[in-house]
C-alpha cells in the first residue's frame, strides 16, 4: 500500500519540493512546478489514489479551443510517439500529459522516472506547442535560465536516452511550422 508519507518521502529523496498538497477523501494531489533543460515552469500536479495509481499529471498548455482539429491531431500523434505518457485535453480543453503508476510498480524511481520523461517530453515538443504557450508562437529567451529539473533528467538519462534533445539557442519555430489553428489572442501557460 503507497501512503502519501511514501510519496512525500520520495519528493525528499528525488530533491523535489511541492508547492501545495490537497487531500480531498482518500485521494492525494501535490502540485509541483519543474522545468525540462528548454521548457520552464511545467505545472505538474501527482495524484494519489491509494485504491487505483499515483498519477502524474502534466498541465502542458492552456485551453485550446474545438474548432481546432490540427492540435487534435498532434495530440493524437504524439500519443502514438511517445509510449507511457498519454496526451488528452481536461475538461476545460486543457492539453494535458498523464503518467499512471499502477500501485504493484510505484516507487521514487519510478514516480522520477515518470516526472523526467514528463519533462523530456515537453522540452522535445516545445517548438511544435509554442503557439499553444505563447503569443504569437514565439519563445521567450530562456538562455540564462538554469533549470530546476536538470538534476532529475540526469539521474533517469540512461534509461530516456532516446527522448533527451540539447537545448538550441534559437528555438523560434519558423512561421511556417506554427499551428495554423493557434487563436489570435493565445492564453499564456500558467
Amino acid at each position: 500500500m503507497v501512503r502519501p508519507a511514501d510519496v512525500e518521502r520520495w519528493f525528499d529523496e528525488l530533491g523535489l519540493t511541492p508547492l501545495a498538497r490537497v487531500d480531498r477523501d482518500d485521494v492525494t494531489a501535490w502540485d509541483l512546478r519543474l522545468d525540462g533543460r528548454r521548457r520552464f515552469d511545467l505545472p505538474i500536479t501527482v495524484i494519489l489514489d491509494p485504491s487505483l495509481a499515483l498519477i502524474c499529471w502534466v498541465h502542458f498548455a492552456p485551453p485550446i479551443g474545438d474548432a481546432f482539429r490540427k492540435s487534435f491531431r498532434m495530440l493524437l500523434r504524439w500519443n502514438d510517439e511517445f509510449p507511457f505518457a498519454k496526451f488528452s485535453l481536461a475538461e476545460d480543453d486543457r492539453p494535458v500529459l498523464a503518467s499512471e503508476l499502477p500501485l504493484r510498480i510505484a516507487g521514487r524511481d519510478e514516480l522520477g522516472l515518470a516526472l523526467a520523461r514528463s519533462l523530456l517530453i515537453a522540452d522535445q515538443l516545445l517548438a511544435e506547442s509554442a503557439g499553444w504557450l505563447w503569443i504569437g508562437g514565439r519563445i521567450p529567451d530562456q538562455s540564462g535560465r538554469v533549470s530546476r529539473g536538470a538534476e532529475l533528467i540526469d539521474r533517469y538519462a540512461d534509461r530516456l536516452a532516446e527522448l533527451i534533445v540539447e537545448p538550441a539557442a534559437a528555438d523560434e519555430p519558423a512561421a511556417a511550422d506554427e499551428p495554423a489553428d493557434a487563436p489570435a489572442d493565445p492564453v499564456p501557460a500558467p
